[in-house]
């Protein structure tokens, strides 16, 4: 049984997202970008067309779709030196970005592309948690708008975009499966995972940890059952903010 609704400190219910916004076209440039919000994590994602390819592709009659990701110094409480100014990417910006590349090219059809490479810029302008599931649902409308772009100019026909794609993340928090944890949660959870899922249901991706005692294959079919809820509403917003 479910134990007792925990007080969260947002008060949202267990079930419950924090609050989702996109807003599209907001980089004049970019042939695709998405400012999205998760509550207090923003995360500002723009798709950059190029007409060529990886050199391991060329030759191969088939685009690719990557990411690249970052946090802005103060996207934190404290400042965060620029990964350029160390001189390398981190581990974890490095695992995030490949993270986000392999939700995306889940829903693309990369023979319909053709030889080209769609890049989606993922920079954290504000984090409080679930900045890799907030990249990932923002990139793809900023994917899509790319797409619809190189549509207008017949650069490609219908059927490059085969789904939506969206990322929630869920956890073991004062000993309840909640939904979309924000960092106050994140940071003390007993658990916390993080799922990619298509607009179909497909599973692309579940990272799961625990971080103070093993749980359970029940605890598991709770956050599992919470994430397809919660991409199921984050979908439909998908849906809403491109149609």
């Amino acid at each position: 049984m479910q134990p007792a609704t925990p007080s969260r400190p947002s008060k949202r219910q267990t079930d419950e997202l924090r609050r989702v916004s996109f807003e599209r076209a907001v980089a004049m440039h970019a042939e695709g970008s998405c400012l999205i919000k998760f509550g207090n994590t923003h995360v500002l994602c723009t798709a950059s067309l190029e007409e060529r390819v990886p050199p391991w592709l060329k030759g191969q009659q088939r685009g690719w779709v990557t990411a690249e990701y970052g946090m802005l110094p103060r996207a934190t409480t404290d400042r965060t030196r620029r990964e350029s100014a160390a001189g390398k990417q981190s581990g974890r910006s490095q695992e995030i970005q490949r993270l986000i590349g392999r939700a995306l090219r889940a829903v693309v059809d990369l023979p319909k592309l053709g030889e080209r490479q769609i890049t989606v810029d993922c920079d954290v302008i504000q984090a409080d948690g679930g900045t890799r599931t907030a990249a990932i649902t923002g990139a793809w409308v900023a994917l899509h708008d790319c797409i619809q772009w190189m549509k207008m100019r017949d650069m490609v026909r219908d059927g490059v975009l085969r789904d939506s794609v969206a990322a929630v993340s869920c956890g073991l928090y004062k000993g309840s499966a909640v939904l979309d944890l924000d960092y106050a949660e994140d940071s003390t959870a007993d658990a916390d995972s993080n799922f990619v899922m298509t607009g179909a249901g497909g599973i692309v991706e579940i990272q799961g940890t625990a971080e103070t005692t093993a749980f359970s294959e029940e605890q598991f079919q709770q956050l599992l059952g919470l994430a397809k809820k919660g991409i199921g509403e984050l979908v439909a917003l998908q849906k809403l903010t491109v149609a």
